[in-house]
């Protein structure tokens, strides 16, 4: 999985840092590219990465703030005018479906691909697919406001490739047939119990994506064991006050957050413009001193997460 971080500031854009917007590629699976967030301006910070809108199937919105959505309707418009005909579904609070109708409808676009739009209701899995399970849960930030939990499916195990040889078995189509029936019928005879030469199956990776939030019990679950935790960290920890008054969280809290959550690593976004360079610095530093692990991401920046060790 790979995140590149379009846009990592708070409110409204700044020279260093654009507004929200996270997108998600899957190489592993066809390339496939999901959306976090889409604040304004996040189509032109995509023309300075490798994301195509023509792999975009899915946009999950976490609240309806104009720093993480306002730059929906031309990602709308600019999918189409490149190309793509697959359907996209949009995610997020209610209030969406009328923002986004009213958006291309007094706009004029016309897009050639149809859009299917989910509005969250409640806690729940809000998307599935071969390989995924996404989950939401309500967030404090004074408005509807969602966190996602994104599950992936345990894998198969790998051929045992070594032991079939010596069994006897050579490469051919016969191995798909292993890696798909639980016993197969050799050439020579001689049935095969498929399980005994396929590894142990590998555990998927859980990655969970915050919206704007004070701390409370529903970051704490949604990032439970997480091998990934993208938090915003709008204000430093002196700010603590003030971070509460306006539906925020400091470093401080983002850090708490995944420690007592067990998270494996945490990557910190959405950071106020009052911080500049070295004051940034500080906020790493400060969350670093509690959770180990921490990033700070900034505009156009990619992390990966590869896939846990098979042993």
């Amino acid at each position: 999985m790979r995140f590149t971080f379009l846009g990592t500031g708070a409110g409204m854009p700044a020279k260093e840092r654009n507004v929200t917007s996270l997108a998600v590629n899957f190489p592993e699976y066809d390339g496939d590219l999901w959306l976090f967030d889409c604040g304004e301006g996040t189509q032109r910070q995509i023309l300075y990465t490798s994301v195509k809108l023509t792999k975009l199937s899915v946009i999950f919105i976490t609240h309806l703030h104009g720093d993480h959505l306002f730059g929906l309707p031309g990602i709308l418009g600019s999918r189409s005018f490149q190309g793509a005909l697959t359907p996209l579904t949009l995610i997020g609070p209610k209030g969406l479906r009328d923002y986004i109708e009213t958006s291309l409808r007094v706009s004029g676009t016309h897009l050639c691909y149809s859009v299917n739009v989910y509005e969250i209701d409640s806690e729940r899995t809000v998307y599935e697919n071969d390989h995924f399970i996404v989950d939401a849960g309500e967030l404090d930030h004074g408005i509807k406001t969602y966190g996602y939990r994104i599950t992936e499916k345990d894998q198969p195990g790998e051929l045992l490739v070594d032991k079939l040889l010596n069994f006897g078995v050579r490469p051919g189509p016969i191995y798909k047939k292993i890696k798909e029936q639980e016993s197969v019928t050799l050439p020579d005879g001689r049935v095969l119990d498929t399980a005994a030469f396929i590894g142990k199956r590998r555990k998927g990776r859980t990655i969970t994506i915050l919206g704007d939030t004070r701390p409370c019990e529903m970051s704490l679950h949604l990032a439970k064991n997480a091998d990934l935790l993208i938090h915003e960290a709008t204000f430093s920890g002196n700010c603590d006050q003030l971070a509460h008054d306006y539906h925020h969280s400091t470093s401080l809290q983002a850090a708490s957050t995944a420690d007592h959550a067990q998270a494996k690593a945490l990557i910190l976004t959405h950071l106020s413009s009052r911080y500049q360079k070295k004051k940034q610095s500080a906020l790493l530093d400060e969350a670093k001193a509690i959770f180990p692990i921490t990033f700070l991401a900034h505009d156009l920046w990619t992390y990966e997460l590869k896939y846990q060790s098979r042993h």
